[in-house]
């Protein structure tokens, strides 16, 4: 029987070292086909993505070319630019991919809005990696030019850092239930869905990056998914990662990886949120469970490949 998986796609997936459109569009081709691979045995499919390369490149095009009659547009705002444009990408090679395949099925991108709290201490301590890298000394340059935040990340450079606050609800989660149970394929949360607070008459836009994956796996919970895929560079998620004792993990229950991340065996702002994710959707939602392995391997799941199975009491097979 069919299962209803959300997929979360990593920046990898999208964006390699081509950040054209035709760059990101032949990136997301071989995406597409993987994913339709999925649909082929029969799963249903909600699929996510990261924005944090586009958005930041946005950022930067927006203050290079502002002016008084072309102001740039606030970060809540180009999230949401992003995620139309990617939406639109992807959802066109989703098409591609599916008649390629045989499949009498349609795709629907949806405007994601979700809500944070605007007291939420990620206002005042920035850690969301967006944009392109620089060397320390560029880093350093445009901090003392706009008073803005950059980070070493993960050995790559250095990185501009926004706000990342925790997602309380999402808005159209209702709408995307409705879609994903009349047949469709569903793209939402697209970076990690717009950031909005609720106010007297509705919603309004905050300035922050909400992170894709804990946005993909409070997603998961509200349209009652079964697996959650966190799809990242690697296969398997380590401990003592590049270290002479390194250890890929298979099977893991949420009891042992607090443990670790109690150790601090995972990378902030690479591996950690992935793994807190995870763990946060095999919390909110009894009997599921939570995938984190590369693009390349996610045909192979059900049929015992690599990867990282979260699950919240002791794991067993995946089927």
């Amino acid at each position: 029987m069919g299962k209803r998986i959300v997929v979360a796609l990593g920046g990898n997936a999208i964006l390699t070292d081509d950040p054209t459109t035709e760059g990101q569009m032949k990136a997301l081709r071989h995406t597409s086909k993987q994913l339709v691979e999925l649909i082929k045995q029969g799963h249903e499919l909600i699929i996510s993505h990261g924005n944090g390369p586009q958005v930041g490149n946005l950022l930067l095009q927006q203050a290079a070319a502002e002016s008084d009659k072309n102001p740039s547009m606030s970060l809540d705002t180009c999230v949401a630019m992003t995620q139309g444009s990617i939406g639109y990408w992807l959802q066109n090679t989703m098409n591609e991919a599916m008649v390629e395949a045989g499949l009498n099925k349609q795709v629907a991108t949806v405007v994601t809005q979700v809500v944070v709290d605007e007291n939420d201490p990620a206002f005042t301590n920035p850690t969301k990696p967006i944009g392109p890298f620089f060397s320390q000394e560029e880093a350093e340059k445009a901090a003392a030019e706009n008073g803005e935040t950059y980070v070493e990340d993960a050995g790559r450079g250095y990185r501009k850092v926004v706000a990342s606050p925790k997602p309380q609800t999402i808005v159209e989660y209702p709408i995307i239930k409705t879609l994903i149970e009349s047949g469709y394929v569903t793209i939402s949360a697209g970076g990690g869905g717009i950031p909005v607070k609720k106010v007297t008459n509705g919603y309004e836009g905050v300035e922050a990056v909400i992170d894709k994956d804990f946005a993909s796996a409070k997603l998961a919970n509200l349209v009652e998914a079964d697996y959650l895929f966190i799809l990242t560079g690697v296969d398997n998620v380590y401990v003592n990662y590049n270290k002479p004792d390194q250890e890929k993990l298979e099977e893991v229950t949420v009891d042992q990886l607090n443990k670790w991340i109690d150790e601090e065996q995972f990378a902030p702002g690479s591996m950690l949120p992935k793994v807190e994710a995870a763990i946060s959707f095999v919390e909110g939602r009894p009997g599921s469970k939570a995938i984190i392995t590369s693009l390349e391997n996610i045909n192979s799941i059900f049929t015992g490949g690599s990867a990282t199975v979260v699950q919240a009491s002791p794991v067993g097979a995946v089927n």
